[in-house]
C-alpha cells in the first residue's frame, strides 16, 4: 500500500506588529518600557507606540526601571504625564514590551516581564543586541529605535500625527546628533519629511533638546572640561574627563546633566574615542563613550560588560575610578 504524506501548512511568522495587532483588537493588556534612565530615542518611542497601542484599542501601561525621575529636558513630551511606577504593573501582562533596550539587563527589575508576560516583544536598534524576547525586530543599522517604531505604527494602520510625530521626531533628532552622525541614511530623512507634514514645531524640539540647560551646567562644563584628559597613545586616541551626581548637585544640577557631558568632549581633534565617567550614588560608574570613526566602541563597552553602536556605546562599572580607566585602557589598546 502506497503511503502518503500529508503536509500542514506553517504556522504564519509573527512579528511585532502581528503581536501587537492582535493583542489591541483582543483589547489585551499591553506593557511598554524602555532602558533605565530613558534618552528621547527609548522615552520616544515608547511614548509613541503606547499611544499608538492605545488607539488601536489595547490596555496600555508605560513604566521604565527603577531608579526612574523624568528628565526635565524630556518631561514636555506629549504621554510622559501617563508613566506608572514599575511597581504597579501587572507581573503577568498578555504582552510586554521592550524597546531601545540593548540587553536584559537595561530593563532591571522589569526583565522578569520577559518571562511572566503571555509574550515578550523586543524592538531595539542597539548593534550589540543578543537577540532576547519571545518576538524581535531588531535592526543594528537604523539610527534610532523611532524609526522601527514608525515602520510598526504604519503596519498597524496608525496615522502620523503631530502627538506622535514629536516623540518619533525627538529620538530621531537625538540618535542622530540632529542628522550629523555616520547613522543617518536616505531613509532618515524622508521619515524626518514625514514627521515635520505634520506639523510639528521642529525648532522647538530640538531647542528643548540641544540648546536648553540650567545656568549651573556651564559652571559644571568648565570643571569637567578643565580636568579633561588626553592620552593620544593609547588605541587611536583617547580623551577622558570624569564628573559625579554629587558634583553635578553643588551646582545646583540632577544627574542627568551628565549624559551631555560626552559630546562636548568628543569635538578633541586628537582622540578618536572620548570617554566620560558619571559617578553614581551608589559609588558605581556609567561610562559613555564616543567614536570619531577608527574604534568600534560597541566592542570596547562589550568587552567591559555593556553594548552599544559603533560609534556610540556604554557600560557600568563597580571598580575605582583609577581602575576603570585602566580597563578601558587596556582594551583600546588592544583593539
Amino acid at each position: 500500500m502506497a503511503l502518503t504524506s500529508r503536509r500542514t501548512a506553517a504556522p504564519p511568522l509573527r512579528t511585532p506588529s502581528s503581536v501587537l495587532a492582535e493583542a489591541a483588537d483582543a483589547r489585551a493588556t499591553v506593557v511598554l518600557s524602555g532602558h533605565v534612565q530613558p534618552d528621547a530615542d527609548a522615552l520616544g518611542s515608547t511614548l509613541a507606540l503606547a499611544e499608538g497601542l492605545r488607539r488601536r484599542g489595547a490596555r496600555v501601561l508605560v513604566t521604565f526601571p527603577d531608579p526612574f525621575t523624568l528628565p526635565t529636558s524630556l518631561g514636555w513630551l506629549p504621554g510622559a504625564e501617563g508613566l506608572v511606577p514599575s511597581s504597579s504593573v501587572p507581573s503577568s501582562p498578555d504582552v510586554f514590551v521592550s524597546l531601545d533596550a540593548a540587553s536584559p539587563g537595561r530593563l532591571g527589575e522589569l526583565a522578569a516581564l520577559l518571562d511572566g508576560a503571555g509574550t515578550s516583544v523586543v524592538i531595539d536598534h542597539h548593534a550589540s543586541n543578543p537577540g532576547f524576547g519571545d518576538v524581535r525586530l531588531v535592526d543594528g543599522g537604523a539610527p534610532a529605535t523611532v524609526t522601527l517604531v514608525a515602520d510598526v505604527l504604519d503596519d498597524l494602520g496608525i496615522t502620523l500625527d503631530a502627538q506622535l510625530a514629536t516623540c518619533l521626531y525627538a529620538g530621531l533628532a537625538a540618535d542622530t546628533g540632529s542628522f550629523r552622525f555616520g547613522n543617518t541614511r536616505p531613509e532618515t530623512h524622508e521619515l524626518a519629511a514625514r514627521l515635520l507634514a505634520t506639523g510639528i514645531d521642529h525648532s522647538d524640539i530640538s531647542r528643548r533638546l540641544f540648546d536648553t540647560a540650567p545656568f549651573g551646567w556651564l559652571g559644571l562644563l568648565s570643571v569637567v572640561t578643565g580636568r579633561a584628559v588626553l592620552e593620544t597613545d593609547v588605541g587611536a586616541g583617547l580623551v577622558w574627563t570624569w564628573s559625579s551626581t554629587a558634583e553635578a548637585a553643588e551646582h545646583g544640577l540632577p544627574g542627568e546633566q551628565l549624559e551631555a557631558l560626552v559630546d562636548v568632549v568628543r569635538a578633541t581633534e586628537e582622540a578618536d574615542v572620548a570617554c566620560v565617567l558619571k559617578g553614581q550614588d551608589d559609588g558605581s560608574w556609567s561610562v559613555s563613550l564616543r567614536s570619531r570613526g577608527a574604534t568600534d566602541v560597541a566592542r570596547v563597552a562589550m568587552a567591559l560588560g555593556g553594548g552599544g553602536h559603533v560609534l556610540a556605546a556604554g557600560y557600568s562599572s563597580s571598580a575605582d575610578r583609577e581602575a576603570t580607566v585602566a580597563a578601558l585602557r587596556a582594551e583600546l589598546s588592544a583593539a
